[in-house]
């Protein structure tokens, strides 16, 4: 009988660090020490901070890495289990190109997507922000619509500027096609100038996204959730073809 206590304790033992290191670990990163667990059909792809593309930014950045977000999408496209995807943003912009990719990615998918802008959807932001099916803004949350710009070595030959609005116009086509707003009017609010202090540009207000077409509708979490749960069930009405 001692012999298989003695047996039995190591294994204890290591059960038990183990546990401990799950609570700290949540504790860590979600500031609580139970976590909720529930299955759910929809799935939560967060856009926090500034968008990571191909360079790395400094530690003390907050940042959403673009090659942990595809494949969370490819996840939650393949995956049975998921009938929705709802996309939370809160982000200062980023890396042009990493956003845009992001974006096509998101109005590519067959699956019902919903996306809410919380606080800021700034930058290129805004195409994230316009990919989904349909879009929530909340009422004291801003979109800054404000020209595409370099940053590090620039060469100053004609083809550096033939690229630059080559890269602007790719953002244009892709919102002006995604939302209700005409290429006109947001190539306006991007290159307006005496609202902004340091740059160029238009800050849209919640009320003024939806009003120019930007976003679709104004409402919170309660508001995309409804919208998203009555997109899955029309999708699953729909007559196989």
């Amino acid at each position: 009988m001692e012999q298989d206590r003695e047996q039995t304790t190591p294994e204890a033992e290591r059960a038990e660090e183990m546990k401990r290191r799950n609570v700290m670990n949540a504790i860590q990163q979600l500031g609580q020490s139970n976590v909720p667990q529930m299955e759910s059909n929809i799935y939560c792809l967060s856009v926090i901070g500034q968008i990571e593309g191909h360079l790395v930014l400094p530690s003390q950045n907050k940042t959403t890495k673009y090659e942990h977000i595809i494949p969370q999408l490819v996840a939650a496209e393949q995956n049975p289990q998921i009938e929705g995807i709802i996309i939370v943003l809160n982000t200062v912009g980023g890396d042009v190109e990493a956003g845009l990719a992001i974006a096509e990615m998101i109005s590519t998918m067959s699956k019902p997507t919903v996306s809410l802008v919380l606080g800021g959807g700034h930058s290129i932001g805004v195409p994230i922000a316009v990919s989904a099916d349909v879009s929530f803004i909340a009422e004291t949350a801003t979109m800054t619509i404000h020209p595409v710009r370099l940053t590090g070595l620039v060469i100053g030959v004609p083809q550096t500027f033939e690229y630059l609005e080559k890269m602007q116009e790719r953002v244009i086509r892709f919102v002006a096609r995604h939302s209700n707003i005409s290429e006109e009017l947001f190539r306006d609010l991007m290159f307006r100038t005496g609202e902004l202090a340091r740059d160029i540009g238009t800050n849209v207000v919640g009320t003024d996204a939806v009003k120019f077409g930007l976003i679709d509708r104004l409402g919170g979490l309660g508001d995309a959730m409804a919208e998203l749960n009555r997109m899955i069930r029309a999708r699953k009405e729909q007559p196989l073809q």
